[in-house]
């Protein structure tokens, strides 16, 4: 059963959708504060689709992140003790609190440190964007430089992948046809050991 195929040819047809690009803008913009997909899932096949406008793809992308993050960080500093409840419920009070405790010991020792830990937080895509731009507006970072902070850890993200698709454009969606079954359930079984470790941490 050839599943992943037919999800990635559908994917395609989508990127080339005329309304495509609102579609990006505003999952990168409820990404950066509360949905759990990443924009990648969409931008990536974006950019196969159109490699030439994989920059313009790469740089909507990130706006909309920035904007994102904004409203987390708001909620975050007014709002927080207030939707306690609602973030319980869905399972992302633990790791808020998380980056809360992080930020607070980078700030508390008045070092550079809190910078590097959010421009690499926004960089892996492992932490979700949406519980550092919450935990910042909790802690109360400086607006200014948290923004350059996202800027610069989503900005790498997004504009590495659009860098690879303008070298390996052809080549690598080629390679991604070929071997995306492959590719697909790699990607699960990575999924499922990654959430594995993590019960067996708790």
């Amino acid at each position: 059963m050839r599943m992943f195929a037919s999800l990635y040819e559908r994917a395609i047809v989508w990127a080339r959708h005329r309304h495509a690009v609102r579609y990006l803008a505003g999952l990168s913009f409820v990404e950066a504060f509360i949905f759990p997909v990443m924009p990648e899932v969409m931008l990536a096949p974006m950019m196969l689709a159109q490699p030439r406008k994989a920059f313009r793809f790469a740089n909507w992308s990130l706006l909309f992140s920035l904007l994102g993050s904004l409203v987390g960080y708001g909620l975050g500093h007014f709002a927080y003790e207030a939707l306690k409840p609602l973030l319980e419920s869905m399972h992302l009070l633990t790791p808020i609190q998380k980056g809360v405790e992080n930020l607070q010991r980078d700030m508390q020792a008045h070092s550079l440190g809190l910078y590097i830990v959010l421009a690499m937080a926004a960089l892996q895509p492992v932490v979700p964007m949406k519980f550092v731009t919450w935990a910042s507006g909790i802690v109360g970072v400086p607006v200014l430089p948290f923004l350059i902070c996202m800027l610069i850890g989503r900005g790498k993200r997004v504009w590495l992948l659009a860098l690879l698709v303008r070298i390996f454009g052809e080549r690598a969606e080629q390679m991604l046809r070929k071997h995306i079954e492959w590719i697909g359930w790699a990607v699960i079984v990575a999924l499922i050991l990654l959430a594995a470790w993590w019960f067996l941490l708790r």
